[in-house]
């Protein structure tokens, strides 16, 4: 039996500010349930190790010489983990009261959800589409593009993103944001952890779909909330991130959409993919090289 319900693993870089929030609204939780705290720091600059030792020193703090990443991070926290269930959560991130209680609770209720994942808001209170239908390169042409500016109500980003229903009642879903992810021992147990070649983006999706796969459920429960930042990180290494998350996307639709494809429509399906993303990720490349020339003429 082990000591803790939950063990909650952070990857952190170059956020000190918001981690340092992170782990204050997780100290200010701990009465909700017995849990560990991991912290993962991918080797960062901005003195973030320090502040986490010195400041948090409850929690386990694992400091990296190089960037992990956020699949390699969480991963090796979660060979130190010794919570029941486990939990991925972004250092961007801040746990509202009751959020940890609501969630175990439910796990404890509803033994076939392998995956959970709460409300997300955005720092404006604004709801964060945080659950959503698994992902087909016909969403990806509209999201985030000049298609989807184009047709701004097109059908394939709203169902992508489930906006055909409010978000305030718990239910199934594809997928949940790895940005706060709680996962079942035994699902864990059962589907393995992250996939290592998902440096990040797409290993949520990956996870999620590997749960489903095993004969669990995964599940949307808005009554526990946590505000996200988007991107704090992934922002510091824009063009770096936008090729990495193509290159996940690719590996995703290979590993998954593929094989559920006709045999004789499997090629063209990988050509199609390889070709959509790449212009898709040249496109913004070239947006943000675009923009930092005018930034510069207009300094």
């Amino acid at each position: 039996m082990s000591d803790f319900d939950l063990s909650i693993t952070i990857c952190s870089w170059n956020t000190i500010e918001d981690t340092r929030a992170c782990l204050q609204s997780l100290r200010e939780a701990k009465e909700e349930a017995k849990f560990e705290v991991i912290v993962v720091d991918n080797n960062s600059e901005d003195g973030s190790p320090v502040m986490v030792a010195e400041e948090f020193p409850e929690f386990v703090l694992l400091a990296q010489s190089k960037n992990l990443g956020f699949t390699g991070g969480h991963n090796l926290a979660l060979t130190h983990a010794k919570g029941t269930h486990k939990t991925l959560l972004n250092s961007d991130t801040v746990v509202h009261p009751g959020a940890i209680k609501t969630i175990t609770q439910f796990m404890s209720e509803n033994l076939d959800a392998g995956i959970i994942g709460p409300k997300l808001l955005n720092p404006d209170g604004t709801l964060q589409y945080s659950c959503r239908r698994f992902p087909n390169p016909i969403a990806a042409a509209f999201r985030n593009t000049f298609l989807g500016r184009l047709f701004p109500k097109n059908r394939f980003t709203r169902d992508y993103l489930m906006q055909d229903w409010q978000h305030e009642e718990p239910r199934e879903v594809d997928w949940v944001s790895g940005a706060a992810l709680f996962i079942r021992g035994d699902c864990l147990a059962k589907i393995g952890p992250l996939d290592d070649q998902l440096f990040m983006f797409c290993e949520d999706v990956d996870w999620c779909k590997r749960a489903w796969q095993a004969g669990y459920k995964v599940k949307y429960v808005p009554q526990a909330v946590i505000t996200h930042a988007i991107g704090r990180s992934t922002d510091k290494a824009p063009n770096r991130m936008i090729a990495r998350f193509h290159r996940s996307m690719f590996r995703y639709y290979l590993k998954h959409n593929v094989p559920e494809a006709n045999i004789l429509a499997r090629p063209f399906l990988i050509a199609f993919a390889a070709v959509a993303l790449t212009i898709r990720a040249s496109l913004f490349l070239t947006k943000n090289k675009i923009d930092i020339i005018r930034r510069k003429i207009n300094k």
